[in-house]
């Protein structure tokens, strides 16, 4: 009797795998009252076979909740729809609403997540300081994270409610640099900031880690010509990218770093550097959607990864696998042709 039970456990915490839209949709429908956790992976990726392994003990833990894996390239539609451009990255659905976000490969992260989720809205009051206390230790980190942080619905490229577009619009008009968050994409975050900071809508404009106000407050200040005197400038996006196509003498623009690829192509060309034992950097283009922009215009050449060589266009994955079939690699990287 015990034996099967713990047979029947075991097949419960397995990991679902989905293979289509249709499928997804289907699920997002069967688990709307329960937490679904859904990791967009590439089999091609260590970290997220690391990471199915830990969705795997997590569902071990968490009966209750729904553990799903999809394959992120299979799948494009569904990675589209979520706007999902690297692996892993997980998803938490509620009530067939996408209610939280988590990039990377952060098993404590993800832990922490899931546990949240599970028990938001049951805590116990000493557990419940606890959380409100990591809490506001998390927001203090955010609001420091840049010297000027913008927090908003949407994103900077695509912002979602007219108050934060002015807000982007006016920041860009004066050059200003800033860092910004998707308050959309953590309903902690959303909900904690407005008490953390007492101030109750969005956006909201931090400099130094200090609320500077909202959309009002920022054109009072542009009104006054403050704004210029309290924010950060931003140097000129090609001054930049100059920049940072010489930081070293190879320089490779990717989707991840050395340690961790976040597509095939920059795998490929990583694998293919390594090779030569030849030095280089790696800027990760997921991480600056300025540059991953601008470079594009910058080099003439529309996709990543971009290998640099002395601040020199040298190509993209096929360019440089032609130069080693040839033997050209080489002798470039080390800037001898």
């Amino acid at each position: 009797m015990a034996a099967g039970a713990a047979v029947a456990a075991e097949a419960a915490a397995a990991v679902a795998e989905v293979g289509s839209a249709l499928q997804f949709e289907e699920l997002l429908r069967l688990k709307a009252k329960s937490l679904l956790v859904v990791h967009f992976w590439a089999p091609w990726a260590p970290q997220c076979v690391q990471m199915n392994d830990v969705m795997t003990e997590l569902a071990k833990e968490h009966p209750h909740v729904s553990f799903v894996k999809l394959e992120a390239e299979a799948v494009p539609e569904v990675s589209e729809k979520y706007e999902i451009s690297s692996v892993p990255t997980f998803l938490f659905f509620k009530n067939s609403q996408k209610v939280d976000r988590l990039d990377g490969a952060h098993a404590p992260e993800l832990t922490k997540k899931v546990q949240r989720h599970v028990s938001s809205g049951s805590f116990p009051p000493s557990t419940h300081e606890h959380l409100k206390e990591d809490l506001n230790l998390r927001l203090k980190k955010l609001t420091h994270a840049a010297p000027c942080m913008l927090f908003m619905k949407g994103t900077p490229q695509e912002p979602r409610c007219g108050f934060s577009k002015q807000m982007v619009e006016i920041l860009h008009k004066h050059n200003i640099q800033f860092s910004s968050f998707d308050i959309f994409s953590d309903e902690e975050v959303r909900q904690g900031l407005k008490t953390y900071s007492n101030w109750p809508t969005y956006p909201q404009l931090y400099v130094s880690g200090e609320l500077i106000g909202g959309l009002d407050i920022i054109k009072e200040l542009e009104a006054s010509e403050e704004l210029d005197t309290i924010c950060p400038k931003a140097p000129k996006l090609e001054e930049r990218l100059k920049v940072l196509t010489n930081k070293a003498s190879v320089m490779l623009f990717m989707k991840g770093n050395k340690q961790e690829a976040k597509c095939g192509f920059s795998k490929q060309i990583l694998e293919i550097l390594n090779s030569t034992g030849v030095e280089y950097e790696t800027f990760d283009i997921l991480e600056d959607e300025e540059v991953r922009q601008g470079l594009k215009t910058f080099s003439n050449w529309p996709t990543y990864p971009q290998l640099y060589v002395r601040g020199e266009l040298v190509g993209g994955l096929d360019i440089v696998k032609e130069l080693k079939d040839s033997g050209e690699l080489l002798p470039i990287l080390k800037g001898e042709n």
